[in-house]
């Protein structure tokens, strides 16, 4: 390693990381690490990509992603043509970078712990290669105390060296929402958690001149590690105190969306209340995984945690409620499920993403092929081999094959490609008196009903 990012004086780093002379190894180039590296060198930054999969190397090293996030296809074809990014599965290539940064998976495991043996692989192979002046970051969502009694005593006993004294050593929690994921990794503040101060200091350099952000430094890595978990279990919990006000506002046959907007001008505790808008479902890596994580802890520290297993139980519910309605809806028509015709559209957890993984539309689908209905799914995100893993029907490749003849329309993920189509025209194309079943509450009511759809959203 020609230079070294940790070790030197705060002048000395800032230099370093300013003429981006400081390589930058991106170790698990899944979702977030595909982002980082390809945002990282689409900045200027020379950035090897690690990861133990062939197929994903040779796919970067061509200039190609599988992920459906938008820009970011992009962003990896142009920085591979350019010489910028490129992928390997040889751990040896973080000698030639100054910063590792790791991304690998923590999925949960049957009682719900978190299974942390990627992170234990990579930190042994890290370990085998890494040098003095080396800043290893870790960002996988990993329970409190992991970076210090688990990475650190690998890489410690693999290497020879000492984590801040030799090496710098932190977390910094990854917080991107998938479909803005480009965007907000030059715009949200970096939690920084690190060993000692040396290894702060060196991130927070990194960060500000290479992604523009600025840095929030906490004490050590476990409060970095519990601040991803925190803002995740908030996320879950608000978007279930949504999801009853949306029952609650179904009976009442008012509107949840008013409801929240009008509620969300009230000033409190220094910003106005922020009240999420209810949905058909939580679904994706992290929202599903992380509040149960919070939970496993509380057990294993001796606790009884409500919120976390609360939070999962509520939005775990809306599946099943969502394919109620539909079922309401439809008997209001004077049909039955079983003899309708049911168009899906939209099978991603999320809106404007093609990501299946945990996605809630998956049960509404579920209950919708035991009916024995005749079912349609469209989705311009998804690809096929990652549609298979929600559905065995085959997509329909457009929108107007897919709502032909329809009896429902059930919007289940809000892609921006669906409102490209004018209603009036889907309109005409389903059967009369076509329910329109808005699971995400993208799409204006009044006009749903004005072009002749019997209009029902989460809560509307």
């Amino acid at each position: 390693m020609a230079r070294s990012a940790f070790g030197r004086s705060d002048a000395e780093i800032d230099l370093l990381v300013r003429g981006m002379r400081s390589g930058i190894a991106v170790v698990g180039f899944g979702y977030i690490g595909t982002v980082i590296g390809a945002v990282l060198a689409d900045r200027g930054w020379p950035v090897t990509g690690i990861d133990v999969r062939q197929s994903v190397v040779d796919d970067i090293n061509v200039g190609k992603t599988s992920i459906a996030e938008p820009g970011l296809g992009e962003l990896v074809a142009e920085t591979v043509r350019i010489g910028r990014l490129r992928a390997t599965t040889d751990f040896g290539a973080i000698v030639d970078n100054d910063f590792v940064i790791v991304n690998v998976g923590t999925p949960l495991g049957p009682d719900y712990e978190p299974i942390v043996d990627d992170i234990k692989d990579a930190a042994w192979a890290l370990g085998e290669h890494l040098q003095p002046g080396h800043v290893v970051i870790l960002k996988s969502t990993v329970p409190p105390g992991t970076t210090e009694t688990l990475v650190r005593p690998i890489l410690e006993e693999a290497s020879g060296l000492r984590a801040g004294v030799d090496f710098g050593l932190a977390f910094c929690p990854e917080r991107l929402a998938e479909g803005q994921a480009v965007h907000e990794l030059t715009s949200i503040p970096v939690v920084v958690g690190a060993v000692d101060e040396r290894s702060a200091r060196a991130c927070a350099t990194l960060w500000r001149h290479a992604l523009g952000v600025d840095s929030v430094i906490v004490d050590d890595p476990r409060i970095a590690e519990m601040v991803k978990l925190a803002d995740n279990m908030w996320v879950d919990l608000n978007i279930a105190m949504a999801n009853e006000l949306a029952k609650v506002c179904d009976k009442l046959e008012i509107d949840a969306l008013q409801v929240i907007s009008a509620a969300n001008t009230m000033p409190k505790g220094g910003s106005p209340v922020n009240i999420l808008r209810p949905s058909m479902g939580v679904g994706g890596y992290c929202l599903t995984k992380d509040p149960w994580f919070v939970n496993h802890l509380g057990e294993s520290l001796g606790l009884h945690l409500e919120i976390p297993r609360t939070s999962r139980t509520v939005n775990d519910t809306m599946p099943a409620y969502t394919y109620g309605l539909l079922t309401q809806l439809l008997a209001d028509q004077g049909k039955t499920i079983e003899n309708s015709k049911i168009a899906v559209l939209g099978i991603a957890f999320k809106n404007n993403t093609g990501d299946c993984r945990l996605t809630p539309t998956k049960y509404v689908v579920d209950l919708l092929e035991e009916s024995g209905c005749q079912l349609s799914v469209h989705d311009p995100w998804v690809a096929g081999e990652e549609a298979e893993t929600v559905t065995k029907i085959p997509l329909t490749p457009d929108i107007e094959t897919a709502v032909k003849d329809a009896d429902a329309l059930v919007v289940l993920a809000g892609h921006r490609e669906f409102h490209h189509v004018l209603l009036g025209r889907l309109a005409e194309l389903t059967a009369a008196g076509c329910v329109f079943l808005d699971g995400r509450n993208s799409f204006d009511p009044a006009a749903a009903r004005a072009a002749g759809f019997v209009y029902k959203g989460i809560g509307r």
